[in-house]
């Protein structure tokens, strides 16, 4: 994440330098990326660059191949955009990226026998399972929006962007202790099986959907 602000600074001040006599504007977003922050430059009527930062942190329940887990969503991201505006109106079209963390937390602790891998197992015998499910830090995006901070003399700007940012399938990782069985070989041989399940289940979230609403104010 670091490094994603950093990015983030630098191309921002890379922008303010090549549009200093160009319009800025900074900017507040609430969306499914979560809360965040925004740094515009209009390098013409058509053009506006963007840079963003955003997190959220929130807990999200989510079944796994039968098995429901408690989950951790947490994300914080930095994004870099183009945002083009057709005749230079109101609506556009983004492309960029976002860089940084979209992971889930998992925790399961069965309190009914449960199915691994193929193999009924029981509460004594499984333990607690704990895992996490994680998109690609890397996640090209695209989306169309309406933003009028540039458009007329305002100072004030409202926007709204739909678009979707695309990840390699998810990682997920789950891991037994606290049972009879936590370290035997054929359990956690039928855990990585149930690993594999769940990666299966999780294949929708590499395509996430960034829904946004937002005030900008310009200088």
């Amino acid at each position: 994440m670091k490094t994603s602000i950093a990015t983030l600074a630098v191309a921002c001040a890379m922008a303010s330098t090549s549009a200093a006599a160009q319009n800025m504007a900074l900017g507040v977003n609430l969306g499914t990326p979560g809360l965040g922050v925004q740094a515009t430059a209009q390098i013409s009527d058509l053009v506006v660059l963007r840079g963003a930062l955003d997190g959220m942190s929130i807990s999200r329940n989510q079944d796994y191949s039968d098995i429901a887990y408690d989950g951790k969503a947490k994300l914080t991201t930095g994004g870099l955009f183009a945002d083009l505006h057709p005749g230079g109106g109101a609506f556009f079209v983004s492309g960029g990226a976002y860089f940084g963390k979209r992971e889930i937390e998992l925790s399961a602790q069965p309190s009914a026998n449960v199915e691994i891998g193929g193999v009924t197992y029981t509460p004594a015998q499984v333990g607690r399972i704990d895992g996490e499910a994680k998109l690609s830090k890397f996640q090209p995006f695209l989306g169309v929006g309406f933003d009028n901070t540039y458009v007329g003399d305002r100072a004030w700007g409202f926007r709204a962007l739909a678009g979707v940012s695309f990840s390699k399938a998810p990682k997920v990782n789950l891991a037994a202790t606290g049972g009879a069985l936590a370290s035997d070989p054929t359990f956690l041989a039928q855990l990585r099986i149930e690993e594999a399940q769940a990666r299966e289940d999780a294949k929708d979230f590499k395509y996430f959907p960034v829904v946004q609403v937002g005030l900008t104010r310009r200088f």
